[in-house]
């Protein structure tokens, strides 16, 4: 079996308020951490304590988002809408309104952002011309999180009546409507080799699901608590999961099998709910953000020879 050591290697503040949102950049080097106190923070991984203020907003960010073909960062600003930073400069370019509503999740794909929020529609935007094309109401819960198979133009979207609707981007018909979830769906991604989507949420549980006709492969009791987020390694082999238990979970794609746990006894972990994890393209490293207003960065060594 496969060795793996894991080192904390920094623990970043600056925030004032629960982190909640969580996204790497187009050059991966950076990543953008949004907060309750409505600061957004951009973070170089070369100089990683040196933290640059993007934005401050009036009202909590749950959702940031990166189109990294214009190099922009969308935010999600609870109650106001969505505003668009130039990453060249880190000026606001431009904004919209679009509910009253928390907004727990933004998407881009090819010339659109796909916006989910707290009265059951996902909002389709045309970011060239900055303009809002399209409600799609998918019911009357909290759309908490989406995900976009790009080979077959799919999008996902996990909601709190328990569970993950798949519409066709083509036309924004539905194509599937998965349930195996009994509360709600916080957590969800496609494989990157777009074989499997895999969901987790307010049950605890890791469901697996097989991304060409979306049948249930497995149901895994994962966590204590709620799980927030999931994250793969760039190419597929692990993922990482993150949840209200205080821990991050290491799993090994192919067999499902539980690796590594990463709490705040063993590797100075988070002493309150993880909200986000990604697992950085650039470092190898894995990154999560907490309720206790800090920004935590492991090195994960895998021995993976056989």
């Amino acid at each position: 079996m496969s060795k793996i050591q894991v080192n904390k290697l920094y623990t970043l503040t600056g925030h004032n308020d629960s982190i909640f949102a969580l996204v790497e950049g187009d050059d991966p080097r950076f990543f953008y951490t949004g907060a309750g106190d409505g600061m957004v923070v951009e973070w170089d991984l070369d100089t990683p304590k040196d933290g640059k203020l993007v934005a401050k907003l009036p009202n909590s960010v749950y959702a940031l988002e990166v189109d990294g073909q214009r190099n922009l960062l969308f935010i999600g600003h609870n109650y106001e809408g969505v505003h668009v930073i130039d990453l060249h400069t880190n000026k606001e370019i431009w904004s919209l309104k679009i509910t009253d509503h928390a907004i727990f999740d933004i998407k881009v794909y090819g010339d659109r952002a796909y916006v989910g929020t707290g009265d059951g529609v996902i909002t389709v935007l045309d970011i060239e011309e900055r303009s809002l094309l399209k409600h799609i109401k998918l019911g009357n819960e909290n759309i908490r999180v989406l995900d976009v198979d790009r080979s077959r133009r799919h999008l996902a979207a996990g909601a709190s009546d328990n569970t993950v609707k798949i519409l066709d981007l083509n036309d924004y018909t539905p194509i599937k409507k998965l349930e195996g979830h009994t509360n709600s769906v916080f957590a969800l991604r496609y494989s990157p080799d777009g074989k499997l989507l895999i969901s987790g949420g307010r049950d605890a549980r890791l469901q697996i699901w097989d991304a060409e006709d979306y049948h249930q492969v497995e149901n895994i009791v994962a966590h204590m608590y709620a799980i927030n987020y999931l994250a793969f390694r760039e190419d597929g082999k692990y993922f990482v999961t993150c949840s209200m238990d205080k821990s991050i979970k290491l799993w090994e794609t192919e067999t499902f099998q539980l690796k590594k746990v990463i709490d705040k006894s063993r590797h100075a972990g988070h002493g309150t709910s993880v909200n986000k994890v990604i697992w950085s393209r650039y470092s190898q490293q894995v990154i999560a953000v907490s309720d206790d207003r800090s920004v935590s960065i492991w090195d994960i060594e895998l021995d993976e020879k056989l």
